[in-house]
């Protein structure tokens, strides 16, 4: 937008991201690779849009969430045009479906119902979406949980809800005491080698992890992405000073490595304590 543009209003710029979401899948006119995307093709960049709006969040980087935003949007946009074309509903009906869900599901903002604390809340709108998925004839305590969610945020959500049935450990030593029977069965494991055998008991494994991090309030996403995050800068530390000595992390040996990879740790530590 020139400086000397007035500035449109969400209506307005909304049409016009559908103008160009139309004109993208035009088949007469449009871009070929946009023409020949489906369902299942974009559903990955989808994620990927939706994980990199996370990433800008976590880096406090507000004119990169924009941008992100704006990605995610687009996929929304993307899927809405591509089931109208289809014939089955368009990005109004979307929009449409999402406001209505969320009147529904906020009685006590947009009707009659009490005003209540944060916790009356959740339990009723937990009772909401059973109430929803019965609607759907989806029955049983774990019913509209999505496989596609990453795998340990889907195993916080199952034992979540199991947990609402009394299905649960008592607190976070009961899921330690777990964690090491589930190390000891793995150990077990070791020796024969059998990779089926080795999946099953390295998933048990995890699976508990994130219990263990659900039992302590904590997300085991945000675990694990932090612990990847200090990897990498512990990683890099090492390379460059690696580097300063004039060759390349391929020719240092193992207990090299290692012997910068303690001297990292410390700066790094000692820098996030100042």
């Amino acid at each position: 937008m020139s400086a000397s543009s007035p500035p449109k209003t969400p209506e307005e710029e909304l049409r016009r991201l559908l103008d160009v979401m139309a004109a993208l899948r035009d088949p007469h006119h449009g871009c070929p690779w946009d023409q020949q995307q489906n369902f299942s093709t974009i559903a990955p960049y989808t994620i990927e849009e939706a994980y990199e709006v996370a990433d800008a969040i976590a880096r406090g980087d507000l004119d990169g969430l924009q941008d992100e935003l704006g990605d995610l949007l687009f996929q929304v946009v993307y899927h809405a045009r591509m089931a109208e074309e289809a014939g089955r509903f368009d990005f109004a009906a979307v929009a449409r479906t999402i406001a209505d869900k969320m009147v529904r599901r906020h009685p006590h903002v947009f009707g009659d119902s009490a005003l209540r604390s944060a916790e009356e809340q959740s339990a009723a709108w937990e009772a909401q979406k059973r109430a929803e998925r019965a609607g759907r004839s989806e029955t049983g305590t774990l019913a509209g949980i999505p496989t596609g969610l990453p795998a340990l945020t889907h195993a916080v959500k199952l034992t979540t809800r199991a947990a609402r049935v009394g299905f649960d450990w008592p607190d976070a030593e009961a899921v330690l005491r777990k964690l090491d029977e589930e190390v000891a069965e793995l150990r077990a494991e070791l020796p024969y080698g059998k990779r089926e055998r080795l999946v099953d008991e390295v998933g048990d494994l995890l699976f508990v992890l994130a219990n263990l991090a659900r039992k302590l309030d904590l997300d085991p996403e945000i675990c694990l992405r932090n612990a990847n995050l200090k990897f990498y800068n512990r990683f890099n530390g090492i390379e460059q000073a690696i580097a300063c000595k004039g060759y390349t992390i391929t020719e240092a040996s193992l207990p090299e490595m290692e012997e910068e990879w303690q001297k990292v740790k410390q700066v790094l530590r000692n820098i996030s304590t100042t």
